[in-house]
């Protein structure tokens, strides 16, 4: 199994946490928070890493290298200006399986990775999308899901159905690929609805919280829950 991880993007929201160190590289309970997530995934058995990094980029290959200390393979697809996060995937084209996950990198999640690729090769569809139960607590749901499948996905249109939020792990097929337009900022946003209404996005519902430390209450929440689990 390969694992694409969203390291690039900057974070506004963190201040001076992130100033001169990127989002991935904050330190969580002492160590980087990227180090948490690629732990967690060796455990589930994902040992093929491809980082997608941009700022600071240097910090991070500099402390990970090749990932061999932590038991995994990582390599590194580079992107001089922001593509968003469906260019930054487009961008790391050759990198990439037929079959990957993506994972944002400021989320900490709680996964069956084999089970998930189990589900997606049964149906047989172009993407899976992980999703949780929501209700607007942890963040804005932002997904619809009716019989098995994603129904609606918006980010800035809600509708009541949509009780369920990207849980932050989606697996593709590469053929999606050339949906992405090249050298140009694309997000999943604009993605993935179409696929969507192709009926092409499997759901596939996670039952653990999410932790993301995109903001600094995220941030506290998620070194709670490290601290917690130290004990």
């Amino acid at each position: 199994m390969q694992a694409v991880i969203l390291a690039g993007g900057l974070a506004t929201r963190l201040g001076d946490l992130t100033r001169y160190r990127p989002k991935s590289m904050v330190p969580v309970a002492g160590k980087p928070f990227l180090e948490y997530q690629l732990e967690f995934l060796r455990k589930g058995g994902i040992r093929d890493v491809v980082l997608c990094v941009g700022h600071l980029a240097n910090q991070i290959e500099a402390y990970f290298s090749s990932g061999r200390s932590l038991g995994v393979s990582i390599r590194y697809s580079y992107e001089a200006e922001p593509l968003g996060t469906a260019g930054t995937i487009k961008n790391a084209e050759a990198l990439l399986d037929e079959i990957f996950f993506v994972i944002y990198g400021d989320s900490y999640i709680f996964l069956d990775f084999r089970q998930a690729v189990a589900v997606f090769e049964d149906k047989n569809k172009q993407v899976l999308m992980t999703v949780y139960k929501n209700n607007d607590r942890y963040d804005r749901s932002n997904t619809a899901v009716n019989n098995g499948l994603v129904t609606a996905y918006s980010k800035t249109v809600k509708s009541e159905d949509m009780v369920y939020i990207d849980y932050g792990a989606t697996i593709f097929r590469n053929s999606v690929l050339e949906m992405i337009p090249p050298n140009m900022f694309y997000s999943l946003e604009a993605l993935i609805p179409g696929l969507v209404e192709k009926g092409e996005v499997i759901a596939f519902e996670a039952k653990h919280r999410f932790y993301e430390i995109g903001s600094l209450q995220g941030l506290q929440e998620f070194e709670k829950y490290c601290c917690r689990g130290s004990k």
